[in-house]
């Protein structure tokens, strides 16, 4: 498969720039695999779907203020950080990108705050834009988590233009989120309201939790036409034993596995014996999904609509069937869908 054969034309003014008003009154486009139908509704219904004893699998990780700015010393030009993990707790050493990079060198000091209450040490060239840092703090751990993180912003994507708002810190959060480490919000999980998922309960569905903490490696452009060549970058998943007891319980009975998002059908996906029962896992992934590619865990998936030559909208076509895919997002974009990040959503059974 080709790279040219995901490009589509996206207007700009249909890339979402804030989230709906509620959680789950987005629109939600319901695209079935087997008839080929494709339904228009608002993302609460999607409980119609689905029935007792169906699982529905959410990604509990937890996104970080990862977005900072500092000024270099000497010339106090301004540079922005970007938090990407942190490589060592005792020494403060974090792995980062620095925006604009060619004026970043190893031994260059970095301040941040108003009045420099913080200020970290270029130690190591990673890529052409990352770096590590060293911060110089000596007082607790806890004090210099707190600090750095107050002096961080809400990482919204590159898609979003505007400046961060104070409802970002809550919105770009799903509400399930437990395990921080992420630098992106697993989208999908975001159209998530408690009313929801208190209905979703009542109704007997169950829920199993993975961690997969969302790297940048997520809009980092695909840059070969060939696509098995193109590499992923790695991501930490978590599998627990009790995820995979509910999940293979749930198979077993033939009850619907649906994925919220494309860091759920990763992890799934990369956790998969060879006669298709999932099984715990912590450690890292660099999968990458795109058609063909024949699925052994979820039966249903639920995704945001994703931007153009987007490696994400490469996973949707490989489970929904390239043609129907494209065809629904050409349907999106007539029937001015929202798109990305605090777009709206789609479901494919």
């Amino acid at each position: 498969m080709k790279l040219s054969k995901f490009r589509y034309k996206l207007p700009t003014e249909l890339v979402a720039q804030h989230p709906s008003v509620n959680r789950d009154e987005c629109r939600l486009m319901v695209l079935d695999r087997k008839t080929g139908e494709i339904e228009h509704k608002i993302f609460k219904d999607i409980i119609d779907y689905f029935d007792e004893k169906d699982v529905f699998v959410f990604n509990d990780t937890r996104v970080f203020p990862a977005r900072l700015y500092g000024n270099k010393e000497k010339t106090g030009a301004e540079i922005e950080v970007f938090l990407l993990r942190e490589l060592n707790r005792d020494l403060r050493i974090w792995d980062v990108l620095v925006d604009p990079a060619r004026k970043i060198r190893i031994g260059n000091k970095l301040y941040f705050g108003e009045d420099d209450s913080l200020v970290a040490e270029v130690i190591d060239n990673t890529t052409s834009r990352g770096r590590t840092l060293r911060f110089l703090y000596d007082g607790e751990y806890d004090e210099f988590k707190k600090l750095l993180y107050g002096l961080g912003e809400t990482p919204l994507p590159r898609s979003i233009t505007r400046k961060v708002e104070p409802e970002d810190e809550e919105r770009y959060q799903t509400i399930f989120s437990r395990h921080e480490g992420a630098v992106a919000a697993p989208t999908a999980g975001l159209h998530f309201s408690r009313e929801l998922m208190k209905r979703m309960e009542i109704k007997g569905i169950d829920f199993a939790y993975i961690t997969l903490h969302v790297g940048l490696g997520n809009f980092r452009e695909v840059d070969v036409e060939d696509l098995t060549k193109h590499k992923m970058d790695s991501e930490q998943i978590i599998v627990t034993p009790e995820t995979v007891k509910i999940v293979n319980e749930a198979k077993d009975e033939r009850h619907k596995i649906c994925a919220v998002g494309t860091t759920v059908v990763r992890t799934l996906e990369s956790c998969v014996t060879t006669r298709g029962r999932l099984t715990e896992f912590e450690g890292w992934t660099n999968k990458f999904i795109f058609p063909p590619y024949d699925f052994s865990v979820p039966d249903a998936f639920i995704s945001n609509f994703h931007l153009p030559y987007s490696t994400l909208l490469m996973m949707i076509a490989a489970f929904g069937g390239y043609d129907l895919v494209m065809k629904a997002y050409d349907i999106a974009v007539k029937e001015k869908y929202q798109f990305g990040t605090y777009g709206d959503a789609m479901l494919i059974l």
